[in-house]
């Protein structure tokens, strides 16, 4: 198994200001005001996957139909312009895209925005997989007919006892604070956060000891984020930095 000063010099290389340009957390960094933090951020999580450079391509893209302004773009802009742009991404449609600004534009309209909603959720038992089903409910309880399997791509159903990675790599960047992640919420503490996990993450934590389930699923998640816990208690997520690391040094190598 890995050790823990290996890990921690990886997180020192990784995790720097300098990361920040070639991953999707650039777009919540462009921002000062909390609510296009949050709303940027919980866009760009919902397109990173698949091709890295196709999708922050994407959100480029996508950020300038909202003039650079994504706070007011969802509380008062005109989703047609994903339409008449025929903007998708892989599995989501216009009209699957369009779905989802239509319900965080009501929530903006008529709340707090995703902080309350997330804190909501998560007061309701203290326990972040509780936090995830309440909030899922909540946009799948208002999505309507026009809404294809690529609106529910964007945001999956955690009942399936999937890894969840996107949502928890959001959840990284409001709550965490550090040179890459914002840390604007603080309704719960970064020792409760979960490893996002993808298939990569998943193979290199196999390879470095810190994961024995073959399931890329949530219980791996959990499995991983505990094992981290070992190496530090409080805040166990910024492994994540040390375990992209060490993608990145092998790749490098070969």
């Amino acid at each position: 198994m890995i050790t823990k000063i290996e890990l921690e010099d990886l997180v020192k290389k990784y995790e720097t200001k300098d990361f920040i340009k070639d991953d999707p957390v650039q777009f919540p960094h462009n921002y000062s005001d909390r609510k296009d933090i949050e709303i940027s951020g919980f866009i760009s999580s919902m397109f990173s996957y698949g091709n890295r450079k196709l999708f922050i391509a994407k959100l480029k893209k996508f950020f300038e139909y909202t003039n650079n302004e994504p706070a007011n773009f969802i509380r008062n802009g005109d989703f047609s312009i994903i339409k008449k742009n025929d903007f998708n991404y892989r599995f989501s449609k216009p009209d699957d895209i369009i779905e989802m600004l239509k319900i965080l534009s009501a929530l903006y309209n008529n709340s707090d925005g995703l902080m309350e909603l997330f804190a909501y959720g998560y007061k309701q038992n203290n326990n972040i997989q509780s936090m995830f089903k309440i909030v899922v409910d909540y946009f799948y309880s208002r999505v309507n007919k026009n809404a294809g399997q690529g609106f529910y791509h964007l945001l999956p159903n955690p009942r399936k006892g999937g890894a969840m990675k996107r949502v928890n790599m959001f959840l990284r960047w409001m709550i965490r604070k550090s040179d890459v992640d914002l840390g604007i919420w603080n309704f719960m503490s970064k020792s409760e956060l979960l490893i996002p996990l993808d298939v990569h993450v998943a193979r290199l934590s196999r390879e470095m000891g810190l994961l024995e389930r073959k399931s890329n699923d949530m219980k791996a998640v959990v499995e991983l984020t505990n094992n981290l816990k070992i190496y530090d208690n409080t805040d166990p997520v910024k492994y994540d930095f040390a375990i992209f690391g060490k993608g990145i040094e092998e790749t490098y190598k070969n």
